[in-house]
């Protein structure tokens, strides 16, 4: 039987990451199960070089900054972190909980759900290619800059992610083509004044039509279709980055049993759902007058851990003490 935990947290977001600091403060013994290669959930994934305005402490933040400085302060207490893993069903079993997850199975006296939206899917290219592209140079999610260093790399999207990232990998890379379905970009003005003075050479408007491979291992060339036109283009490349944005999936909530609406998931003043010690924070949660921000969820996450805490041992104080006493 795999470790029991106090608290399991569902979503590495935001408000999943705070969580599992303030568990720590709590001396709590605490997981997160993230379904995407990395932390930082939507903002992120969606928005990492937009800068955030109403989180507290903070003139300005990107979804980038605030990520870090999250992963900073929850290390204080190094969680156990899963990543690549959807949690698929949750069952109370006596006084303990067994998540079932795409990966094994994990048990915890408290979970805590904190999936924001939902769990994020990239959308991918509209057509069937060897699944072995994504392990090699096809990527859904830029995960390490350095990679791309004096190579040829193909972006498709016309949004802020992709100009975006055109822009960053445009220093360091030998060719950067950005391609778009539209002539206009969907992206800040400013950035995409950014792009029209760059080396980024703009390919507009063309749509993605056929992956090509020398050795079925990675992709070598890539071929487009104009818009509206029978012309063609092929274009040699190390990577491809596609851009097209994310899905949310709330599907395999609705499988674990906890009385949701269109909403989210019904939640009372102690952050519970309808099955004790199981709780939800954050945009997944709600009830009457519930405001989604970052901010409030914030707010959201000691109000459920210190829940948890007194689930877990009825005599622990739900008024716990002030983190200036201790050090960190």
């Amino acid at each position: 039987m795999s470790t029991l935990y106090d608290i399991t947290i569902i979503g590495g977001g935001p408000v999943g990451m705070y969580a599992a600091f303030y568990a720590g403060m709590r001396q709590a013994s605490t997981k997160i199960i993230e379904s995407l290669p990395i932390l930082g959930g939507q903002p992120h994934i969606l928005y990492p070089e937009k800068m955030i305005y109403d989180v507290g402490g903070y003139v300005s933040v990107t979804g980038a900054e605030l990520t870090e400085q999250l992963i900073q302060q929850m290390n204080h207490f190094n969680p156990t972190i899963c990543l690549e893993e959807k949690v698929l069903m949750i069952e109370k079993e006596a006084d303990q909980f067994k998540l079932t997850t795409t990966r094994g199975i994990h048990y915890s006296k408290t979970v805590i759900i904190a999936t924001g939206q939902g769990s994020f899917k990239p959308r991918r290219l509209p057509f069937n290619y060897p699944e072995v592209f994504e392990q090699t140079n096809l990527h859904y999610i830029v995960r390490h800059l350095e990679q791309y260093r004096d190579k040829k790399v193909a972006i498709c999207g016309g949004g802020d992610s992709a100009v975006d990232w055109a822009l960053a990998i445009d220093k360091i890379a030998a060719e950067v083509y950005l391609i778009h379905r539209r002539n206009q970009f969907r992206a800040h003005e400013g950035a995409v004044q950014q792009l029209e003075q760059s080396n980024v050479q703009l390919l507009t408007p063309y749509i993605p039509k056929q992956l090509h491979s020398l050795d079925n291992q990675k992709i070598d060339q890539l071929t487009l279709t104009k818009k509206r036109s029978n012309e063609t283009l092929t274009i040699d490349l190390d990577y491809l980055i596609v851009n097209y944005g994310f899905v949310s999936v709330m599907d395999e909530v609705s499988d674990w049993g906890i009385e949701l609406d269109s909403r989210g998931i019904l939640v009372d003043r102690a952050m519970t759902t309808t099955i004790p010690g199981l709780f939800a924070i954050g945009d997944v949660a709600h009830y009457d007058e519930k405001i989604k921000l970052i901010a409030v969820g914030f707010g959201e996450a000691p109000t459920a851990i210190n829940h948890a805490m007194s689930y877990i041992d009825p005599t622990s104080s739900k008024q716990p003490i002030q983190s200036t006493e201790l050090h960190l």
